[in-house]
């Protein structure tokens, strides 16, 4: 009997349908002209022939720009500035400045970045003895919190609760808890962050206070979970968002003869235009060594213009975000699985890489992402409501929340926002998107 006929019960043999498709490959789904979302597609689980630990994430975020992990965070409002950024480097990611800010207050945010130490948390929590009862989720801390004697850096330690919660008592000092949970090692801040790192494997900490001669708090390290994103200085790398107007000219002069910025992205719902096409070659010219991402696009003639012009990565999705209406409000756009795939196949060939921008809900949506033909996944509501976040924390009926909008909102648009949608020259704006707010999410990290 052939492979190709099957046996019934009462032994008649009935041929197999070769033609029947196990499955669509992804040039034939995405060939037939239709438009997929990430939830339209899913894709069959192939052979397993490596261990997981096997497995590399480090990708290109553009042509020169390596990160050890391919996840970025967005240019929104209510995404990223210096937390953020500082954070996304420090897990071996990168994130952009948004530039709904003045001229100097980016430049300000960029060098933050380029300014905080490899290894240690920029704003560690600290807590005072008597503050000891609010846990260390009511304060937002993914490395735990210090207590001091002050309630602040410089005070005298006295010990640390760790994430997990547990109190630890520094040597020396009156057990903050009965009985003594555990004992902090003392810890000088003349050791190198290589000691640290052992001495946190050690004792099994995510983070480490570090004290001067006297026990009084100096910094505090954490544990690195994989290899950060560092600059040719050994500085975390950070990206800017910037517009394509010609006074967006002068703005990226700034921020990277002031702020040494290392990639910025040319801002703009609709990347394949005469305006962004002109600031790109601009830029090329005038700063040789800085990487521009272009965009956003979505089909594959899109990408090649700008890939001719001089980009050097591609942000492809139009519409796709939770909090954006730019497909309802101007019927433009593609679903964000078709949209990458077709990019991705022109990019490819070109040697520059994408990045997924919009519609990434859950780490399935990454996966797929990827798969399809991105380098890297942009990220903007999966971080909102996150510690690292800009804003303050705000309570509605019982529930604690930031705010979140899109950049294309009017709220956001008044900001200075609109020149992303080619508004900031009309007299009436619309809105490509929408305000609102998201739950506490605590830290990225």
């Amino acid at each position: 009997m052939s492979a190709a006929t099957i046996m019934n019960g009462q032994n008649h043999q009935e041929p197999c349908d070769e033609e029947v498709a196990d499955g669509l490959s992804a040039a034939r789904l995405f060939g037939q002209g239709i438009t997929y979302t990430y939830d339209d597609v899913i894709f069959h689980p192939g052979h397993i022939y490596f261990a997981a630990h096997e497995v590399s994430l480090a990708t290109q975020l553009t042509r020169d720009i390596k990160l050890a992990s391919p996840v970025v965070s967005s240019p929104m409002d209510t995404v990223t500035e210096a937390d953020m950024a500082i954070m996304m480097a420090s897990l071996g990611g990168i994130g952009f400045v948004h530039y709904n800010l003045p001229l100097e207050q980016q430049v300000q945010t960029v060098q933050r970045v380029k300014q905080q130490a490899i290894g240690f948390v920029a704003n560690p929590v600290v807590l005072s003895r008597e503050m000891l009862p609010h846990t260390v989720q009511e304060k937002q801390a993914s490395n735990g919190a210090c207590i001091t004697d002050t309630g602040a850096v410089g005070g005298r330690l006295q010990g640390m609760v760790t994430v997990s919660g547990q109190v630890l008592t520094a040597e020396g000092v009156d057990p903050l808890t009965q009985p003594r949970q555990g004992v902090l090692p003392k810890v000088l801040d003349t050791t190198s962050l290589e000691e640290a790192q052992t001495i946190m494997a050690e004792h099994q900490l995510q983070s480490l206070p570090l004290v001067d001669q006297d026990g009084k708090l100096v910094k505090v390290a954490y544990k690195q979970l994989v290899a950060p994103s560092l600059d040719s200085k050994g500085r975390y790398l950070v990206g800017a968002a910037v517009g394509t107007r010609q006074e967006d000219r002068t703005r990226v002069d700034q921020l990277r003869s002031q702020a040494e910025v290392d990639v910025v992205i040319l801002d703009s719902s609709q990347g394949d235009s005469t305006y962004q096409i002109e600031m790109l070659q601009h830029l090329k010219k005038a700063h040789p060594g800085l990487q521009v991402i272009a965009g956003n696009v979505v089909t594959g003639a899109q990408a090649r213009r700008l890939i001719e012009a001089g980009a050097d990565a591609l942000r492809v999705g139009m519409g796709s975000g939770s909090i954006c209406t730019t497909q309802e409000v101007c019927a433009v756009g593609r679903g964000q699985a078709t949209a990458v795939y077709h990019v991705g196949r022109v990019a490819r060939a070109a040697g520059v890489p994408i990045i997924a921008d919009g519609g990434v809900q859950n780490s399935g949506h990454i996966v797929k992402a990827l798969a399809l033909g991105a380098s890297t996944v942009m990220c903007g509501s999966m971080f909102a409501g996150t510690t690292e976040a800009p804003g303050e924390y705000f309570t509605v009926n019982g529930t604690k929340v930031k705010k979140y909008r899109g950049m294309g909102s009017l709220e956001a648009m008044q900001k200075g926002s609109e020149s992303r949608y080619y508004g900031d020259t009309q007299h009436i704006k619309i809105a490509q998107g929408v305000s609102g707010t998201v739950k506490d999410k605590g830290s990225i990290r």
